[in-house]
């Protein structure tokens, strides 16, 4: 064997094998730090994420032939977990005029501005009877952890996990762009805007592209691969 070649040939397929598995997504996924690195009571001001008590976000969309609303609250409630006092979200989600989901979220921004999740109790209805609590979870229980749900300063490229329930939920993003402009009902945003590509490997049809307006929060939601759910901000305050 001509061992000159084989190194040769070795080095100029070696970037093409860097290349090929630098393509799969890399999560970071790390510990939610201590209670002693949250603000007690919970302040969320990360301007892509923030949660000003008594803001309601309404949204509006559909899913098909489906008409969605969705009202998004941040309560004047707090709830701690694992030693963390957290801001209480109520999520409500319409379809064709009747609540079939009603979810109240718990997150807590850390010092360095990072916003964690820390869980969820989720309840599904159908004619307006509680039919199932599929997706609740709680950091600290049955080996949940809390999740990022949105970074301090977000960059193209970071990709992390926003929720790390086994067997629940294991949502997880990816920042698109920080420098887009956009325009929903509620109005326009230029040059700052937030994209983020989200999914689950529970389901690979539950694909989304999330859009944030700086200083507002969450702006726009739209399904990809499979999926035809969309929603846009209508109103805020």
């Amino acid at each position: 064997m001509d061992f000159t070649k084989f190194a040769v040939a070795l080095l100029l397929a070696l970037p093409f094998a860097l290349g090929a598995s630098a393509t799969k997504t890399a999560y970071d996924c790390p510990e939610a730090p201590a209670a002693s690195a949250f603000p007690n009571p919970p302040d969320v001001t990360n301007p892509y994420f923030p949660l000003d008590p008594g803001t309601v976000y309404v949204y509006a969309g559909s899913e098909g032939d489906v008409v969605l609303d969705n009202v998004v609250t941040v309560t004047h409630d707090t709830k701690t977990v694992l030693g963390v006092k957290n801001v209480v979200v109520l999520d409500e989600v319409y379809e064709d005029g009747d609540l079939v989901e009603r979810t109240f979220d718990y997150y807590a921004e850390a010092d360095d501005g990072d916003v964690w999740y820390f869980g969820e109790d989720s309840f599904e209805y159908q004619d307006g009877v509680l039919v199932g609590t599929a997706g609740t979870w709680l950091a600290g229980v049955d080996g949940a952890r809390a999740g990022r749900i949105m970074l301090a300063d977000p960059q193209v490229g970071d990709a992390y996990c926003q929720e790390d329930a086994p067997g629940v939920a294991a949502d997880r993003a990816k920042v698109l762009s920080v420098t887009d402009s956009e325009c929903v009902p509620y109005g326009c945003a230029n040059g700052n805007v937030l994209e983020t590509f989200d999914d689950t490997p529970f389901d690979r049809k539950a694909v989304e592209e999330k859009t944030y307006f700086f200083g507002v929060g969450m702006a726009a939601e739209e399904g990809l691969h499979g999926s035809k759910e969309q929603l846009s901000l209508e109103s805020f305050g």
